[in-house]
């Protein structure tokens, strides 16, 4: 069993212990866009755009959580499993004029994005360039 605990994701090595969470908020309804444009006046806001059923984006979501290093506050993080809400994806898209893409992050700061990429681009994002 240890050898595919080892492969399949069940084991963490000594890197991953120390590995800080990230405080996800759950993005469930359109008129949290709003709520989201106005608090990226105090701090920059990320929203992570999520396919539950997407090996890719599986992927791109745990190379992103394996390279989170900021402290609590920094910034504020929404995610948005797109495939229960795709409403509110397609919301995204026209509120913040970026075409649909999954797996997408967008930075908001002061209402507008600064940042926004999709599949393994996440991953190279250095998010305290935008703190």
């Amino acid at each position: 069993m240890g050898i595919f605990s080892g492969i399949f994701g069940g084991a963490k090595n000594k890197g991953e212990q120390n590995s800080k969470s990230i405080p996800w908020q759950d993005l469930t309804m359109v008129a949290q866009l709003e709520e989201i444009k106005q608090a990226s006046a105090a701090r920059p806001q990320v929203i992570f755009k999520h396919s539950t059923t997407c090996g890719i984006s599986r992927m791109v979501l745990n190379m992103f959580k394996g390279n989170y290093k900021l402290d609590e506050g920094q910034m504020d993080f929404h995610f948005l499993d797109l495939l229960a809400y795709r409403e509110v994806s397609n919301a995204i898209a026209a509120t913040f004029n970026v075409m649909h893409q999954s797996p997408q992050m967008l930075i908001i700061k002061n209402g507008v994005v600064v940042y926004h990429n999709s599949h393994g681009a996440i991953s190279d994002v250095d998010l305290e360039e935008y703190v």
